[in-house]
């Protein structure tokens, strides 16, 4: 079965495709379908967000479609700094990785160098019927001003952000370490929802 993931973040599609294919469902992009609509992303929670890109793309391609959206929280940031919805677009501006990550670096610099945060994530996966939603939280983790060399492309915030069980980089992290705390970095449930969703 091919199914849809409305993203241009090489990431997200890297970290679902094989476990999906484990389970006969082929994840295609927008970038293999050769289209990229303007989306007004004007939701108010990350699970608004992603229904309304599934939506869009589903209305143009007619595939069963995957919409995501991530929305940031950071602890000790007054409330018109947090990123919330708007993560990668900062002051009406869409930020390249590069410009991100020095974006959040000196953010964090500003607020004492270590802050607590947290990821809350939204799936929806639409078929021109009823939409099915998923969401969850990868919090207790940390942003620092030091950031790793390393780099996982779509994700740039993966190299300053520590998991505090290893006192590891995101983008260094192994399974065995994410598995060490499961309720914040296991994906399992993600990939059942996607499968469940697309019977």
């Amino acid at each position: 079965m091919k199914v849809l993931f409305a993203t241009t973040n090489p990431a997200k599609v890297k970290k679902y495709a094989d476990k999906l294919k484990e389970n006969d469902i082929d994840l295609l992009t927008i970038k293999d379908l050769g289209i990229n609509l303007h989306v007004d992303e004007s939701g108010k929670n990350a699970i608004e967000n992603a229904y309304i890109k599934a939506k869009a793309y589903y209305d143009e391609t007619k595939m069963i479609t995957i919409g995501m959206d991530n929305n940031l929280y950071i602890e000790g940031l007054p409330e018109e700094k947090q990123p919330g919805t708007h993560v990668r677009r900062v002051g009406g501006k869409e930020l390249t990785d590069d410009e991100m990550l020095d974006y959040y670096l000196n953010l964090v610099k500003e607020y004492g160098g270590k802050l607590k945060a947290k990821w809350i994530y939204g799936m929806v996966i639409y078929d021109g019927k009823e939409p099915k939603e998923y969401s969850w939280e990868k919090g207790h983790f940390y942003f620092v001003d030091t950031p790793c060399e390393k780099r996982n492309p779509g994700y740039p915030l993966d190299s300053m952000s520590i998991m505090p069980e290893c006192n590891k980089y995101f983008v260094d992290l192994t399974e065995e370490d994410r598995n060490k705390d499961k309720e914040n970095y296991n994906e399992d449930g993600v990939i059942e929802f996607i499968v469940n969703s697309c019977k």
